[in-house]
């Protein structure tokens, strides 16, 4: 035998090896696995203490920091008097926070997302959306209510950015170790790892649940990616956002039927669902089969989801709404149908528009709306925006009907805020304020603040924010291998005395991230004045998929490299929460130019805000209900031009104006202490006017009041003595969509509106009789309706008044009316009859209409 021959490959085993924690710090252990560390800064800089250069390489994760520690250096934090004194009294404030006890006689609900911006060294999250939805989950520990949530867990995330010498952006994913997260199995009755089986195409994928604690609460994560499953169904949660519209659609299936199946086996059993945009929608599908499998039949099933269903829309623009292919569906989903009790045909139809459309797709937010009893947008316009786009599913009802509500998107403000504002705050505010951060006249102290304290609380910020931004592009710079005199000239002129702005946020095409530069001269002219100098900052991701966010990245990194804007514009790579909160807290300016009205809410002019970083937005999503006059500056929200280029165009030249004439102005005007006392009344309105009403705890209390709670009560109605009210009202929907084809007019007694015209203060009268099809009309409401037109295609209801029953008999029903319309003018009205019922919490809960 040859030496050659007689070689073998190496044979290698995995194991674990932990470190082993001395007694005296076993409680950083326990601390660094529940992410409340993270917006507890005595926690946090209590790891960040063991080694600062360290716990920063290591994105801030004290799992991470705590395993890497050698056992000598274990052994001095032990012996470490001080050290341990810092210890114990963390633990008593973690302890005290995690001992109170959570409020009663709350609906438990269950939150269902596609992702969570908890942390920088969590890859759960892209943007905004999962931002959102991890401020909201730490509101929920805070506030105390009974709350879960349910998501993925990546092995990979979104991506992490890289950018070319060009300006390219290059897409990373480095894997995460779940022994670096604080994350820990669930383990099910008998001990072992909880696994739920999820269908695939015919296979069974099992689905590890992993818990992670979130103060007071927990989410819970299912991962594809271990030996049990295929290759294929282990990359099922490998990234967030990867992949093609069939791997969407699977891990669509994975979140909303297996996420509901997990719920399940932990026993968890929620009162409401809340379902974060539609990507979770398919957890009704899995509700439905369940209750069908009890004995349901669909439609009293149906009445059991909807009662307890709330549907999240994020999402302005139909073409931003998931929706697959019958083909895809019928591949992956074909059995649900039969579980249901249904048709193929009837089961498609739960997600169009058109239920005999063969060829439009099924879409996830349709599906969502009708197996909801509520639905909400996420800002006050974005409520009306989608009122407009959903008006379709409920023919014979105008957009401003329809049951669409909002809740305005908040942040958290334990997470955002910088140390220094809120000692600053805390100096005026009184003690344990921010259990109440939404009251207004709490924030209005900030006035008692002496406004050069406050500026040089604000300065040192934006100090740290700069040198963060020079470290940061000289490692970046070098890496892309630009050249060192390039690096010293853009290092060199970064001014901390600077009018610093920042734009950071997803580059999608409709934020035009380049409507600055629309005219260069201008432009150039604005940002190298010596007495004034002036610095915008750029940060964000482009969806690799996006082209054209894609191609606005390099176009601001090629113009950041032209002599006359080296140093004034910069775009900074990798955009993450953590930048996310040094740019929120120590830009001077907020700078935000989206498209009208396609911003449904936006969070991160809010997160300025709370740290005193004025805002200059369009007026659209949150900045709509936040601007005022004296508290920041904004873009009009109504568009003078179709043309989208003319309106880019004025838009700039706005901006401009407002930029030279009111902002710089007000900024460098400054008095003997340096201080502009115009600037800082600018700071302190936002302070004291704007953030208290996008905290998130407002944001919570708006949840329970206007959909939680009344959700709560439904669900229980529809539970009692076995169900039987939800039962019977469905019977009843069955019973009167089956009748409803039956109703006649018999008999029509009106003013000749066409050859008379009303007087203004003349009642308008008239008296109808209808063939009831033996619907009883206690059931039916008809009510007068009138509208104005506002263009061919839009009309706006000025006036609604219900008749009066004035007699009835098995089959028939007489309605009178006299209504004084106080309206002058040209309307068009008319009479529509709807079913009621009391157990109907909107009028679309059953959308048929009549008109007489």
């Amino acid at each position: 035998m040859t030496l050659a021959t007689a070689q073998q490959e190496m044979k290698l085993r995995r194991i674990f090896i932990k470190n082993q924690m001395p007694e005296q710090l076993t409680g950083l252990s326990r601390m660094s696995h529940n992410i409340l560390w993270s917006w507890m800064p005595q926690v946090a800089e209590l790891f960040r203490s063991i080694d600062p250069a360290q716990f920063v390489a290591l994105n801030y994760n004290p799992v991470a920091l705590l395993e890497g520690l050698a056992p000598a250096r274990l052994d001095e934090l032990a012996a470490d008097k001080d050290f341990l004194k810092r210890l114990r009294r963390a633990e008593k404030a973690f302890d005290a926070y995690l001992a109170e006890p959570m409020k009663k006689d709350l609906p438990r609900v269950a939150y269902f997302s596609m992702e969570y911006g908890l942390h920088i060294s969590l890859k759960l999250y892209s943007g905004g959306l999962g931002v959102l939805a991890g401020d909201y989950l730490k509101e929920a520990s805070d506030s105390n209510v009974d709350l879960f949530a349910v998501g993925l867990l990546y092995r990979y995330g979104y991506f992490n950015q890289g950018l070319s010498m060009n300006g390219d952006q290059i897409h990373h994913y480095p894997a995460q170790k779940f022994t670096q997260l604080p994350v820990k199995p669930v383990r099910a009755e008998d001990g072992n790892w909880l696994k739920v089986p999820v269908t695939i195409q015919g296979r069974i994928v099992q689905a590890k649940v992993w818990s992670l604690a979130i103060g007071r609460i927990n989410l819970y994560l299912l991962d594809t990616d271990h030996e049990d499953n295929g290759p294929d169904d282990r990359a099922l949660t490998h990234m967030l956002y990867g992949g093609d519209n069939e791997h969407r659609l699977k891990q669509e299936i994975l979140l909303g039927i297996g996420g509901v199946r997990a719920i399940e086996a932990m026993g968890l059993q929620p009162d409401i669902y809340h379902l974060n945009e539609g990507h979770a929608g398919f957890l009704s599908l899995e509700r439905l089969k369940n209750y069908v499998a009890a004995g349901l039949s669909f439609a009293e099933a149906r009445e059991m989801v909807r009662a307890s269903s709330l549907y999240t829309t994020h999402t302005p623009v139909p073409a931003g709404h998931d929706h697959f292919p019958e083909y895809l569906m019928r591949g992956y989903l074909y059995n649900y149908a039969a579980d249901l009790g249904l048709e193929w045909g009837d089961f498609m139809a739960l997600g169009r528009l058109h239920p005999d459309d063969a060829g439009e797709d099924f879409n996830m937010s349709k599906l969502s709306i009708r197996l909801s009893q509520r639905v909400n947008g996420v800002s006050k316009l974005h409520g009306e925006v989608s009122q407009e786009m959903f008006t379709s599913l409920y023919p014979g009802y105008t957009a401003e009907e329809v049951h669409i509500g909002y809740v305005t998107n908040s942040v958290h403000y334990p997470s955002w805020i910088a140390d220094s504002m809120h000692e600053l705050f805390s100096t005026e505010f009184g003690n344990d304020w921010v259990r109440d951060q939404s009251n207004k006249d709490i924030w209005r102290n900030v006035h008692k603040i002496d406004n050069k304290v406050l500026a040089d609380t604000r300065h040192t910020l934006k100090v740290r924010l700069l040198d963060y931004v020079k470290a940061k592009l000289q490692v970046d710079m070098r890496r892309r291998g630009e050249s060192p005199r390039m690096t010293f000239d853009v290092l060199s002129k970064i001014n901390e005395k600077s009018l610093v702005l920042g734009f950071a946020r997803r580059f999608a095409t409709y934020k035009r991230a380049t409507l600055l530069f629309t005219n260069r001269d201008r432009l150039r002219e604005l940002v190298n004045r010596e007495d004034q100098p002036v610095l915008f900052l750029f940060a964000g991701k482009a969806h690799p998929a996006d082209q054209g966010g894609q191609d606005l990245i390099r176009q601001i990194v090629q113009i950041s490299k032209e002599p006359d804007f080296a140093g004034k514009i910069i775009f900074l790579e990798d955009y993450n929460m953590e930048m996310a909160k040094l740019l929120t807290q120590g830009v001077d300016i907020w700078l935000n130019t989206p498209t009208r009205p396609l911003e449904a809410s936006g969070t991160s002019g809010m997160k300025a805000a709370l740290n005193g970083s004025v805002n200059f937005s369009v007026l659209d999503g949150w900045w709509a209900e936040g601007y005022r006059p004296d508290a920041g500056w904004a873009l009009p929200l109504e568009r003078t031009y179709d043309d989208q280029h003319m309106q880019n165009e004025l838009d700039a030249e706005t901006m401009y104006s407002i930029l030279e004439d009111e902002i710089v102005p007000t900024y460098f005007n400054r008095d003997e202490d340096g201080v502009s006392a115009e600037w800082m009344s600018y700071v302190k309105q936002i302070i004291a006017e704007v953030a208290p009403t996008f905290t998130m705890k407002r944001m919570m209390d708006d949840y329970y009041e206007r959909f939680y709670l009344p959700l709560g009560k439904s669900a229980a109605a529809v539970r009692k003595d076995d169900m039987q009210p939800g039962k019977s009202y469905a019977a009843w929907k069955e019973d009167t969509a089956n009748k409803w084809h039956g109703i006649e007019t018999i008999e029509t007694h009106t003013l000749d509106t066409v050859n008379h015209a009303l007087p203004v203060g003349e009642p308008f009268s008239a008296e109808l009789k209808l063939a009831t099809n033996g619907i009883e009309a206690d059931h039916l409401v008809l009510e007068a309706l009138f509208y104005q037109r506002v263009n061919e295609e839009k009309i706006v209801l000025r006036r609604t008044q219900a008749f009066k029953l004035k007699e009835q008999t098995d089959s028939t029903a007489t309605y009178t009316i006299s209504i004084d319309p106080h309206l002058a003018g040209v309307y068009e009205y008319g009479f529509r009859l709807r079913p009621s019922h009391d157990m109907m919490p909107h009028a679309q809960d059953l959308p048929l209409v009549y008109w007489v």
